[in-house]
């Protein structure tokens, strides 16, 4: 890893990470302020009404307590596709883009390997995702204080918050690998991208159909389930856990054809 080129990527991340943060800010406060158990009964009342459009967005669980109303608000849509944003314009960013307008000679011609840089790339997307974690999980937690003191269940927010970074690390590590293994920028972006889209997209279907539950079955993105994790369930950890290291194993992959790949640049 090249620590010089690792703390450059850090710094140029900086702005991508700053909007995408307090865009999410934004919402945890907001939702936050909203709790309510005499609100949160009214909103359980719209769910009844609409499940389908509900459980396409990850909402459909009815709860009354501080904790269940982060996660049925906050970790069933928001804190899934904003970060997916945000991985797509890093890794645009670190490989796609300079390798499609020829910068990345200039790194390539740099007595630094090709393993180093892949790494170093790998390991800012990686670093960032668990600032930007860290971020919205300090952020709940004293906004939880502020609004409702010790109404928060905070050991269940991390064990929630562990597992959606191990999903993170999964769509990051198919971004990353598309970047690497496509020479046209459009598909080396939108390949990894597009994919993680489309599989959140057959979880809305899937969560709105009569009939097609069986799309639940290939999706990976199912294996998340934050409240399952919140409660401790050991069935949810290791999934989580697969997650996470499917996402280090599509790092790997995307770093091996780094390696070999041959750049016209």
């Amino acid at each position: 890893m090249s620590t010089t080129l690792f703390l450059k990527e850090l710094k140029g991340s900086l702005f991508s990470f700053g909007v995408i943060a307090a865009v999410l800010a934004l919402y945890i406060v907001c939702i936050v302020y909203m709790f309510d158990p005499e609100i949160a009964e009214s909103l359980d009342l719209i769910i009844a009404t609409m499940p389908e459009l509900c459980a396409a967005f990850g909402m459909a669980n009815a709860t009354d307590t501080l904790l269940g109303f982060l996660l049925n608000y906050l970790y069933g849509f928001v804190f899934t596709w904003l970060p997916l944003l945000m991985i797509m314009i890093l890794v645009n960013r670190m490989v796609v883009r300079p390798i499609d307008r020829g910068s990345m000679a200039y790194l390539l011609a740099s007595p630094t390997s090709r393993l180093s840089l892949a790494l170093t790339f790998a390991l800012t997307l990686a670093t960032m995702l668990a600032a930007l974690m860290a971020v919205i999980v300090a952020l709940q937690v004293a906004c939880a204080e502020a609004f409702f003191p010790g109404d928060l269940d905070v050991e269940g927010l991390l064990q929630a918050s562990a597992g959606l970074y191990c999903l993170w690390l999964f769509l990051g590590g198919l971004c990353f690998l598309s970047a690497c293994a496509f020479k046209d920028a459009r598909l080396a972006l939108w390949a990894g991208g597009g994919l993680c889209l489309a599989l959140f997209l057959v979880q809305m279907v899937a969560g709105v159909g009569e009939g097609i539950e069986v799309l639940q079955t290939f999706n990976p993105v199912e294996l998340y389930d934050p409240y399952a994790l919140a409660a401790g369930e050991d069935d949810a950890v290791g999934n989580s856990g697969i997650l996470g290291v499917s996402g280090i194993a599509l790092m790997a992959a995307g770093t091996a054809i780094f390696c070999r790949r041959n750049m016209n640049v």
